[in-house]
């Protein structure tokens, strides 16, 4: 049978299930299909918080979403095009997001009355017109799945040890095949990916490869498919490139931050949503001179993180919103030290436990003042998933010159997003290597540990066991140059101005903030920070396609703000701050450069959708 292949520019897929049908490896493996292809790609996995909600209920309902296209594309999507739902909670709970139009491919097996009922719907959607306004695909993917793997089990690649049970479980390898052929889908990354996951168990390798052969050839014989959809690659600057995930960049980040630094990395850290994976992955990286103390608690960890700092080596310690208010005091200890000490901080949603497996930018004011006394902490924040890696050096260039801990401020949709990443040349990034203080500093022959470096105030790097550097260590406030513990009011005085005013500094090595604004004409800037990068640029693209002038500016440096700010913001009549949060960038700009802003807030637990800024942007442009 010939299908008719159309092209497409662009595809938003979401894959949708119950949290045990293995919805999050469906994504993952058609994103590294389409990267080998070499489409652009973002994407957006969504899970529930809980291990296991109970099966096929709306709390259970894990998706992941994937959004690829023939050109730079900035955002996973707002809305999907296509929907695989694997059962009646899965359908229900994304339908709201669905354009009428979308195709739907939705597995018909789970449709019982039982079923029904645990996903909250009074009748069966697929038999009373609810979805008449979309393409409906029914496919028993659970059924077609079991019958494939019967066969293997017969073939030579025998599945036989497989039951019924683990063969249905096989279903998202069946979906992954079969939207894999609707959309030209490379396979041999996948048939590779399942021969090295299930190599050592035959069995379960030929039910998966089986359920995978079998949903590509439906699609390929049945006639409910007649047409195939073809995305081209994209134009990518050239290079080798790989897909990467915010904390995976993150990881690599800190990794070649040690490498570039020649000092161990050392990392301290107690596992937390949704920053464990860069604890997991620096624990397998121990080849690169990296050390993991997987902590008790919070406070263990970044306390055995400023140890390391103050052994030697460059110190990391990882956590999400909950874990920075439990160092916040070892934060406060490490300003009053000088050291410097990199915590990174995913932020999810809050308060208290909050939203474990939601994003949010709601950490911004703790980052800022979340500490006792004056306690001032240079702040950061990646864009996008590779920037984490970017980032991740930035934050250790300022950590290691200036002597501070630096606050990096990733996010939930950052971490667990991912995008091509063109793997840069090592000796293309910065050096890092800092100066060891080797002697006496002072004119008597003694040593000053509080002796500033007049151009960037920070204090020698003493490593302990350096004949002749030994120093008094604590938290009580220091002297001026010796270090010893002083209770004099003007001496206090002088030393929180001292360390203000070396953050303060950082700013002569930033470069002036970037403004694109394409004719110049623009009276309107948005101004984002973090995750918003994606959402406010595809915002401004469909605003200026539409023959609106906008200006858009992105902030990586938030303590201190960039040179050049304060008189950007004034050149505009007006200027939209989108947050996830309720303006806590809006109150920092307001009262540094006294600018009004127009705050857009959501605290959703998802990021923006570019059409919804689009369509703000254009209100406010244009007066509404």
């Amino acid at each position: 049978m010939t299908k008719e292949v159309m092209q497409l520019d662009r595809v938003v897929i979401r894959f949708a299930g119950d949290s045990g049908d293995g919805m999050q490896l469906t994504g993952d493996r058609f994103t590294a299909e389409t990267a080998v292809f070499g489409n652009d790609v973002s994407t957006l996995p969504n899970f529930p918080a809980e291990i296991r909600a109970p099966a096929g209920t709306l709390p259970g309902v894990s998706s992941f979403q994937v959004h690829f296209a023939n050109y730079d594309i900035l955002t996973s999507g707002d809305r999907p095009d296509v929907l695989v739902a694997m059962n009646p909670a899965a359908l229900k709970a994304n339908l709201a997001d669905l354009r009428p139009g979308t195709t739907i491919i939705v597995d018909t097996h789970d449709f019982s009355p039982r079923n029904l009922q645990r996903a909250e719907y009074t009748s069966n959607p697929l038999e009373d017109d609810s979805l008449q306004s979309y393409h409906v695909h029914p496919v028993d993917l659970t059924q077609l799945t079991v019958d494939a793997v019967r066969q293997a089990a017969e073939g030579p690649d025998s599945a036989g040890e497989v039951g019924r049970k683990d063969a249905a479980r096989a279903k998202n390898m069946f979906a992954l095949g079969l939207v894999s052929w609707l959309f030209h889908r490379p396979t041999e990354s996948t048939l590779e990916y399942l021969t090295a996951k299930f190599g050592d168990r035959p069995a379960l390798l030929a039910a998966n490869l089986a359920a995978f052969k079998a949903g590509w050839n439906y699609g390929e014989t049945t006639e409910d498919f007649a047409v195939r959809y073809e995305v081209k690659p994209a134009a990518l600057r050239p290079g080798a490139y790989r897909n990467i995930s915010g904390n995976l960049a993150l990881a690599y980040g800190l990794i070649a931050a040690g490498e570039r630094s020649g000092l161990p990395l050392f990392l301290g850290s107690y596992p937390i949503t949704p920053a464990s994976d860069v604890l997991h992955e620096l624990a397998r990286q121990k080849a690169f001179n990296v050390y993991t103390v997987q902590a008790e608690d919070e406070i263990a960890g970044i306390g055995a993180a400023l140890g390391a700092a103050f052994g030697g080596a460059l110190a990391v310690t990882t956590t999400s919103g909950p874990g920075l208010a439990l160092k916040s005091e070892t934060i406060g200890l490490g300003v009053a030290l000088e050291l410097p000490l990199l915590v990174c901080d995913v932020q999810r949603g809050g308060p208290s436990t909050g939203l474990p497996t939601k994003t949010e930018q709601a950490d911004l004011l703790q980052a800022m003042f979340g500490r006792n006394g004056e306690a001032p902490v240079p702040v950061v924040a990646p864009r996008s998933p590779a920037d984490c890696f970017d980032t991740a050096l930035e934050a250790a260039r300022i950590a290691l010159t200036y002597r501070t801990p630096v606050i990096l401020l990733s996010d939930g949709a950052l971490a667990n997003g991912s995008e091509p990443w063109r793997i840069p040349d090592v000796e293309s990034l910065p050096d890092l290597r800092p100066e060891f203080a080797t002697g006496p500093n002072g004119d008597d022959g003694g040593f000053l540990p509080y002796l500033r470096d007049p151009e960037t105030l920070a204090r020698p790097w003493a490593v302990p066991g350096t004949p002749g550097l030994e120093h008094r260590i604590g938290g009580i406030e220091k002297a001026d140059r010796t270090g010893e513990v002083s209770y004099d009011p003007d001496n206090h005085d002088r030393m929180v101005r001292l360390r203000q005013a070396k953050v303060d500094g950082i700013a002569g090595s930033l470069s002036p903030v970037e403004v694109d604004d394409p004719s110049g004409q623009a009276r309107v800037l948005v101004l984002g920070w973090g995750s918003t990068y994606g959402p406010i640029g595809a915002a401004c693209r469909r605003v200026r396609g539409e023959g609106l002038d906008i200006a858009q500016a992105h902030l990586r440096h938030l303590n201190p703000f960039p040179p050049g700010l304060g008189e950007v913001l004034h050149h505009y009549d007006r200027v939209v701050v989108p947050e996830m949060n309720l303006g806590q960038l809006a109150l920092l700009l307001r009262a540094r450069f006294l600018v009004d802003v127009y705050g857009y807030h959501k605290v959703r637990g998802m990021p923006f959708q570019a059409e919804e800024l689009a369509d703000l942007l254009k209100g406010v442009i244009t007066g509404g």
